[in-house]
């Protein structure tokens, strides 16, 4: 039904009109001008980005439905990241919840807010695999893994396009996703954002490709590219992945859009010589909607007459366009009315988002049981940092449309849970964790010496992460580090909150804490959430997914790192401080590690600590040996042996032992999150079938390869239990 209104609707269109619908343009901000008007009459226009007032949006529409020739209505794009005006954590510290159906219900409660304002296309998920924290944009990603990055994606997929449990539409308030960004901007060269990628095919197959598969396959309706050169043709012209990948391999019937002027920066890379050659290059290439940038709407004519742009593909790019917005039911119902939607910051929205910011807070360390904070035995509370009273920049990076008045900061969160009993003294310590001056530690080290327990809230500023804002050194900024030393002084047990957008190098100050909890820029229900984890009226159950250094210098760090042919063991490190001086010819053991740190991170991936503590026993397999076309059952018994209930993420990993390329020394297969009653015991168990093996090889093929795997299950990617099982060859007949 919908191909044929599709080629119907094709069929009437002028070459002209065709361009148009290539075209995105931003908005008035609130208004509609003479010239965006103007074109919308003639048919010029195919999206509007960035506007969010309902009555303009609407307007909008009206122009395009009823005062153009064809009628074709508008889609309205927004980045509606982590939220709209209720903002839930940053993506990252989503997928610290390791929870799908909290991901889903996160996007959903966005897509509905945005859906009232009239925006019906969103730029997320974001998919790129990020194993450098000093990328700015580590903050939008869903961490290093690309197992639980598609898992994650497509449940925000899911969210967005509107999908109830049945995996049926909803029937209003959904969002085109948009699946970012295609493919590999993740590993820009020293994490700076823009730079180059140099990724070799094996890992790009392996590693950075398959979340943007698992969204396509949850129905993900649109593709942006990568700004960032991949292998020497940058992304948005590049179309052995747009066309022989993404359509070809892949079968996508969706739509590819630009990122923000990536198709004129073509040029600027030094793929083309103008802007005529970078529209040729990125239409030919499977580009079909370009945002902001004009290159498609000033050449694309031309290029079709002079026969450098088939016009067939400029049908084909045009149809996929039409297509979505078919499926989004735009031309039946192209207009928004708010009164239909739950108002903005809605109670059931906000307790959402406090559900999403407590999952997604990790416990990194808990030492002498620090945590929980005691509102029995406790008589006074020191609260020192900038972040602990900010109600704007705990909600993090790329929230246009957040509404601050809706955030709740930790400090009075902390107060109102203390109540009359417990004294609670606040001093800011430092202006701004980017300050480096010190006058502030004079009130910060008083009020931690006349209290029983200090809560350091520090980390990052939301404009610390995001996008084109990297840091070459992702230790605490500023003078944050001398101030936590200032404070340790005093003796006073130290419970550091870190709210940050990226994995940061702690190993310089971790020792000087009793506890850290790990909160991310937790978005508007944030401080109410952290403060709840602290005294225990919720138990932490996040769990980390990307890896955290001890230092800057061992970046990228990443627990599926390959072996190596001298890998790093304790028997052969020695640190730089053990080198006697001028020891003659003084063997270090020639195996793959730094001098001066130790080659393990400080916090591993899938690492996080709860108020209770789980052990993991009796690690069994259904048979030592997997046929290709069967399946291998997986089981462990999970017992909570502490005092309390709590939630644990049972992690199974693998090892493939020897491959045609070589392998990572594990990988993750799979996760189960599950609550136990304090000395509850559960078997917990894992269904593998070799599709779930299966890698590209020497050949590029996607196949299982017959040999010998470990499987390993745990709590973090160490997973200390595992065993060894066989794939079988395929039997012939």
């Amino acid at each position: 039904m919908i191909e044929r209104r599709v080629r119907e609707l094709l069929a009437r269109m002028t070459l002209e009109e065709k361009i148009g619908q290539l075209a995105q343009v931003q908005s008035g901000g609130g208004h509609v001008p003479d010239h965006l008007r103007q074109s919308l009459r003639e048919g010029r226009v195919g999206s509007v980005i960035n506007e969010v007032h309902a009555a303009t949006v609407n307007e909008l529409q009206r122009i395009a439905v009823e005062e153009s020739r064809l009628g074709i209505p508008l889609l309205i794009g927004r980045d509606v990241i982590h939220g709209f005006r209720t903002v839930f954590p940053i993506p990252l510290g989503q997928a610290a919840s390791w929870n799908p159906a909290l991901v889903r219900e996160g996007a959903r409660v966005a897509a509905r807010e945005a859906a009232s304002a009239g925006v019906n296309w969103t730029f997320a998920p974001m998919l790129d695999i990020a194993r450098d924290p000093r990328w700015g944009r580590v903050a939008e990603s869903l961490g290093e893994d690309p197992y639980l990055s598609g898992v994650l994606g497509a449940a925000m997929v899911r969210g967005f396009q509107g999908e109830d449990e049945s995996g049926a539409p909803a029937p209003r308030g959904r969002l085109a996703a948009c699946a970012k960004h295609f493919a590999g901007y993740g590993a820009s060269e020293s994490g700076r954002d823009y730079a180059t990628t140099s990724i070799p095919e094996h890992d790009l197959r392996n590693v950075h490709l398959p979340p943007f598969k698992a969204a396509i396959d949850a129905g993900a309706m649109t593709i942006m590219t990568s700004f960032s050169d991949l292998n020497g043709v940058p992304a948005t012209g590049n179309a052995w992945l747009l066309t022989q990948v993404l359509r070809e391999e892949w079968g996508f019937d969706g739509f590819v859009v630009s990122d923000w002027d990536s198709i004129r920066q073509l040029a600027v890379h030094g793929l083309t010589e103008d802007d005529r050659g970078s529209a040729r290059e990125a239409a030919n290439a499977g580009v079909d909607m370009e945002m902001a940038s004009h290159t498609y709407a000033h050449h694309m004519a031309a290029l079709v007459h002079d026969g450098e742009v088939p016009l067939a593909r400029v049908d084909a790019m045009v149809a996929n366009i039409l297509r979505i917005k078919f499926r989004l039911g735009l031309f039946e119902q192209p207009y928004t009315d708010p009164a239909q939607f739950p108002p903005p910051g809605a109670d059931v929205h906000l307790a959402a988002a406090r559900a999403a910011a407590i999952e997604s807070a990790v416990l990194l360390k808990n030492d002498y049981q620090a945590l929980p904070l005691s509102r029995e035995s406790l008589r006074t509370i020191a609260v020192i940092g900038p972040l602990a009273d900010d109600p704007y920049e705990q909600l993090g990076t790329w929230i246009f449309d957040g509404d601050a008045q809706l955030s709740r900061p930790l400090l009075p969160a902390i107060r109102a849970l203390a109540g009359d009993q417990i004294a609670v003294h606040y001093a800011r310590g430092v202006e701004t964790t980017r300050s480096h001056g010190t006058a502030g530690f004079a009130e910060a080290v008083a009020a931690a010496e006349s209290s029983d327990v200090v809560v350091l809230v520090l980390g990052e500023e939301a404009i610390l992460s995001g996008e084109a804002h990297c840091r070459a050194d992702v230790a605490l900024p500023g003078a944050q580090e001398a101030l936590i030393e200032a404070v340790a002084a005093t003796g006073k047990p130290i419970v550091l909150v870190l709210m940050t957008g990226r994995a940061l190098a702690l190993e310089r100050i971790a020792h000087h804490c009793h506890a850290i909890l790990c909160a991310w820029h937790p978005g508007c229900m944030g401080g109410e959430a952290i403060a709840d984890l602290l005294f225990g009226v919720a138990s932490p159950s996040g769990k980390l997914p990307v890896t955290f250094p001890r230092v800057t210098g061992q970046l990228p760090i990443y627990y599926a790192q390959k072996h190596g042919g001298k890998p790093a063991t304790p028997a052969t490190y020695i640190h730089i401080d053990d080198i006697q001086p001028r020891a003659p010819q003084l063997s270090v053991g020639n195996t793959s590690f730094h001098l001066d740190v130790h080659w393990t991170p400080l916090f591993p991936f899938g690492h996080g600590l709860s108020y209770t503590t789980f052990a993991y026993e009796h690690l069994r397999a259904s048979t030592a040996e997997l046929p290709m076309d069967g399946t291998l059952t997986l089981s462990v018994d999970v017992i909570n042996v502490g005092h309390r209930e709590g939630d644990e993420v049972v992690q199974l990993y693998v090892r493939d032992l020897v491959g045609s390329v070589t392998r990572p020394v594990r990988e993750l297969k799979g996760f189960q999150k599950i609550r136990l009653a304090p000395g509850e015991r559960r078997t917990v168990s894992f269904i593998l079938a070799a599709h779930d093996l299966a890698f590209h090889g020497r050949g590029m093929q996607l196949a299982a390869e017959p040999g010998r795997f470990h499987a390993g299950i745990g709590g973090d990617s160490n997973a200390a239990l595992h065993l060894e099982f066989v794939l079988l060859a395929p039997t012939t007949p």
